[in-house]
This record gives C-alpha cells, structure tokens and sequence, in this order.
C-alpha cells in the first residue's frame, strides 16, 4: 500500500508487479474499495504490472474537501493519470466497473492518446436518472454509509454469489460503512449529470464491454447501449452475475481481459 498526495489530497493505491511489464489501471465501483480486485491479482501480475487506488472517502484515500465543491468525470480522471505518472508511465491498459468504467469513458473521451485499451464492465454512458441520483446523495448525507448499505449492497450481487458467500453481503456492508458519506453523496450527483451519450464516438481504441445478467444496478441494456454510443461491439453478457465480476467470476474476468489485452 502507498499513498500519493494529489491537489492537496492523499490517495491510496497499490503498484504491484515488475515494473517492466505493462501497466494495467483498475478502477473500482461506488461504495467498494480497491479490494474488489483482490482475487484477481495472482493471476493477472504473471503478465502484468497491476495499479488500483481506493476513490474519495473510500477505503484509505482521504475524502473530498468541504472546500472543494462537486466533483467531476474529470476529477477523477486525472486522479488516475497522475497514478499512471507516478508509475513512470505515459500509456497503460485501463480496466473499470460502475463508476470506475465512468473514469474510464472520461479517459477514453479526453485522454485517448494515454490508453492502449479500455475495459468497462457494468457501467453506461449514462447510469441511472439525476433524480435518484439526487435523492441518493440527500439519504446518505440524512442517514450515513451505515445505514444505507443494508439497501445498497444486496443491489450488488447476484444470486449465485450470495448463495456461495454466505457473509459476502454484511462483510461488504461493513466496508460501505467505514466511506465518507460526503465524499459518497458527492460521487452520486456526480454520477447524475455524467454523460458520454455524444463523447465516445470515433475514438480509435479496443473497448471490451462486459455486463452482468443479474446486475439491478447497470442491467445488460445499458451496457449494449454504450456499445452503440461507443462504436464497439457487442457487450459479454456474464450469465447468472450481478454488478462485481470481479468479486463473483475473478478468474473469468481474468481470462477475459487476457483475451482482449493480448
């Protein structure tokens, strides 16, 4: 684990692997932290040098300034160049879930020239309505983390999962819990007002799209969407998965970023 001070702000990440392989970026869902990759590191860093970080308020990265006002795609995005600066690197593979695939689309709009390739698994170029987004953000701010995760978390999952890890839902509750929920109700509004329905065009670049039959939360149409808006082919719809592959199918999930990193 190490930490990065960024526009006055502490960022934790990890940079594993050799430094001579290439650079694969891992960018986590809302409420999770860096840990949802976990499962997937030993079999990813035989072939590549691995970067995750945990977003604002959550895990160990400190919360988004008071001060600091509304946060955007593009906040976000440059949090993840300056990660890729500090690995000396200028180029990298980029893999991102939920709102780690919104930091991805940001990327692939305004910072293609960075990117070998873009993976955006349970995600869209536009995510649910501002008005529930809204309405999410004043809940957490009322109500904290901790009480909503008990109705937040089981939208993560599918069945399968839940049935095979009996404490999948309550362990990752805790973790919800322990965010900031400003930072939290922030990245809400954020997602809100995110999108990328006219900004992902023509952009000359491998997208893989990979969704979940099981997710509530991105369901299959909202990735077959962005595929549409994005000129890429059709989304890998994951059978009897919800919103995490990575947490639910990590070897899956590896195979299929082996398969279109090459």
């Amino acid at each position: 684990m190490a930490f990065l001070n960024n526009n006055g702000r502490t960022i934790c990440y990890r940079l594993l692997g050799d430094s001579q392989k290439p650079l694969l970026m891992l960018a986590h869902p809302l409420g999770m932290t860096q840990g949802v990759w976990d499962d997937m590191l030993p079999m990813l860093l035989p072939k590549f040098r691995v970067l995750t970080w945990d977003l604002p308020g959550h895990g160990a990265s400190a919360a988004w300034p008071e001060t600091a006002g509304e946060i955007t795609p593009d906040d976000l995005a440059q949090e993840a160049l300056a990660l890729a600066k500090e690995a000396g690197v200028s180029r990298f593979h980029f893999a991102g879930t939920s709102i780690g695939g919104v930091i991805g689309q940001q990327l692939i709009a305004a910072h293609s020239e960075q990117l070998e390739t873009a993976t955006l698994t349970n995600t869209g170029a536009i995510i649910g309505t501002e008005e529930a987004w809204s309405l999410r953000a004043a809940n957490v701010r009322e109500k904290g983390l901790v009480a909503m995760a008990g109705e937040i978390v089981p939208r993560w999952f599918g069945p399968n999962a839940c049935q095979d890890q009996p404490a999948l839902l309550d362990g990752w509750k805790v973790i919800m819990g322990r965010g900031d929920a400003n930072s939290y109700a922030l990245l809400c509004e954020m997602l809100g007002k995110a999108d990328f329905r006219e900004k992902l065009k023509d952009r000359n670049m491998p997208i893989l799209l990979v969704g979940g039959s099981e997710d509530a939360a991105t369901p299959p149409e909202s990735l077959k969407a962005l595929a549409q808006f994005s000129d890429s082919p059709a989304p890998l719809i994951l059978d009897g998965i919800g919103h995490v592959p990575s947490v639910e199918c990590p070897a899956l999930m590896a195979d299929l970023l082996f398969k279109h990193l090459g």
